[in-house]
Parts: C-alpha cells; sequence; structure tokens
C-alpha cells in the first residue's frame, strides 16, 4: 500500500506538473491561432455618395477615395450611390476620384436608389454598376441659372458681369461644354446602345432599362456589388468597412456658403449643376428604346 502511494505520488507529481504546463501552454497559443483563422485576405470598402452633391458630401467621398487608395488593407471599392445630382464642379472630381481609384483596385458601383445627373456622373467609370428595378438612372444633362441684368440695388460694381456668373451666350456656352464633357465620358466608358444625340436629351430610366441602354450593367443590390468587387480583387475571405457620407447642411443644399470671414451666408453663384431637370422615367422595358420630344432638351 505504501508502495502504491509512494508510486503515485511518484508519477503524479510531474503529471499534474505537465498539465499545467500544457494549459498555460495552449492558452498563450490561442490567440494566434484565432488569429491564424480570422485574419482576412484584405478589405472591401463602401463609400457613399448620398443626396445632393455639394461641397460638403463631395469632399468626404474624395477624402473616402483617397483613403482606399493610400490604405494597403483595402483591396476593392464600392460605392453606394443614392443622388440626383448636384454642382459640376464637385461632381467632375468625383468622377475623377473614382476614375483614380479604377486604375489601382477593382471599383463597382451599387446604385441604391437613383443614380442622376452628377450621382451618375459619379458612377460612370466603375468596372460595373448594379441597379435594382426600381431605380433610376441617367439625365445626363447640365442645368445653370440665368445671370441676372445688373446690378442689385444699392450696390455698385466695378464690371457690368461682377454680380453675376457672365452673359447669357457665355453662360450658353459654358454650359455647353460641361455638356459634352458629361456626354463624352458616360459614351467613352459605357458600351451604350443609343447616340451620343439620344443620351443629351438628359432621360431617366429605370434600373432594368438602363441595362438594356448599356448605361448600367446588371441588376443586384449592395451585397452583389460588394461580392463582384471581392471576387474581382482575388479575396476569398474579406471584411467590409463602411464610409458613411454626411448628411449637406441646409445651407449647401440651397447653394448658399458661409462667409469664412464674417459668417455671413453668401449665395453661390457659379451654381452650374449636373441635377436631374428633364426626362421621363421608362419604367417599361418593351418600349421604344428613345422617345424624343422637342421640349425635353436642354
Amino acid at each position: 500500500m505504501n508502495d502504491e502511494s509512494g508510486l503515485l505520488d511518484r508519477l503524479g507529481g510531474p503529471v499534474v506538473v505537465f498539465g499545467i504546463v500544457g494549459l498555460i501552454v495552449g492558452a498563450a497559443l490561442v490567440p494566434y491561432a484565432w488569429g491564424m483563422s480570422t485574419d482576412s485576405d484584405g478589405t472591401v470598402a463602401v463609400v457613399e455618395v448620398h443626396g445632393t452633391i455639394t461641397d460638403d458630401t463631395a469632399t468626404a467621398a474624395l477624402d473616402d477615395l483617397r483613403e482606399t487608395r493610400q490604405n494597403d488593407s483595402i483591396k476593392a471599392v464600392v460605392v453606394d450611390v443614392n443622388s440626383r445630382g448636384g454642382l459640376a464642379s464637385v461632381s467632375e472630381q468625383l468622377y475623377l476620384s473614382v476614375k483614380r481609384t479604377s486604375k489601382q483596385m477593382p471599383v463597382t458601383v451599387a446604385v441604391t436608389g437613383s443614380a442622376l445627373s452628377g450621382g451618375y456622373y459619379t458612377s460612370v467609370p466603375a468596372d460595373r454598376i448594379y441597379v435594382t428595378p426600381a431605380s433610376t438612372v441617367g439625365s445626363v444633362g447640365v442645368r445653370a441659372t440665368i445671370p441676372p441684368g445688373g446690378a442689385p440695388n444699392n450696390e455698385i460694381t466695378t464690371g457690368p458681369d461682377k454680380t453675376t456668373s457672365g452673359t447669357l451666350s457665355e453662360v450658353r456656352r459654358r454650359v455647353e461644354a460641361l455638356r459634352r464633357a458629361f456626354v463624352g465620358s458616360v459614351v467613352a466608358e459605357r458600351n451604350l446602345t443609343l447616340s451620343a444625340t439620344e443620351l443629351s436629351y438628359a432621360k431617366v430610366y429605370s434600373g432594368r432599362r438602363a441595362i438594356d441602354l448599356g448605361l448600367a450593367d446588371q441588376v443586384g443590390g449592395l451585397g452583389a456589388a460588394i461580392d463582384r468587387a471581392a471576387d474581382q480583387a482575388g479575396l476569398s475571405d474579406y471584411e467590409t468597412i463602411r464610409m458613411e457620407s454626411p448628411s449637406p447642411s441646409t445651407l449647401s443644399q440651397i447653394g448658399l456658403r458661409q462667409s469664412p470671414e464674417a459668417g455671413v451666408n453668401v449665395t453661390d453663384i457659379d451654381m452650374t449643376r449636373y441635377f436631374m431637370l428633364h426626362g421621363d422615367i421608362d419604367v417599361l422595358a418593351s418600349a421604344e428604346p428613345i422617345e424624343v420630344r422637342a421640349n425635353d432638351a436642354n
């Protein structure tokens, strides 16, 4: 009896010690094992372009796109577009930024509502545009305010056009140049089944009709766009991060800016916009490709 107890004592000590050591080593290795099983191949970033495209919303989206290009862990981008357009100058910047990003990594667009005018201009450089049947796409056109005649009451100016954006003919030429740039970019980026002239009518189409005309590629939601972007980037195990668009200020939505000097609200005289103005929503997939009406011309 004493011999057996002695044997257990002699064996039990090392077994207990080895068991404790095993538990400690195992616990120490758990984080590494978990990390190996959960490390992703990379990240798909979702950048929002929502609401009216103003200085506020465009600046945030431009910053987000720049971040995706500079962050090595981000391997693909999905631009979540739900916008009826906005200021021409910042819409063009968004177009150029998406185009630059698409040269560096896969970029897809998910139209989660509308991609009209400047919103569509932003979407055009993407590798693929996903829409839903209820999406609205198009309005490839330009809108500008007519310059007022003369200076406002109680004001004097050093030149007749100081308080305007130019003469009417000058504004028309500038708007026409913007239209040509917009239409030309869409024609260059997309494989359309309608002509540049037809595109210039600035019509609005349903998502499915936009696919037929080459303005979009496929029916699908945000998830399909993310899967596509990840697949194009070669990611089988990936994470997603969402970069949300800020809500535009009330002032910027109505074309006013805050004066940096005195905090006074001033009117933005450069009001040229890529904004949905003309066009009928085409909801019939069997309809003729283009129904032209003279008063639809922009």
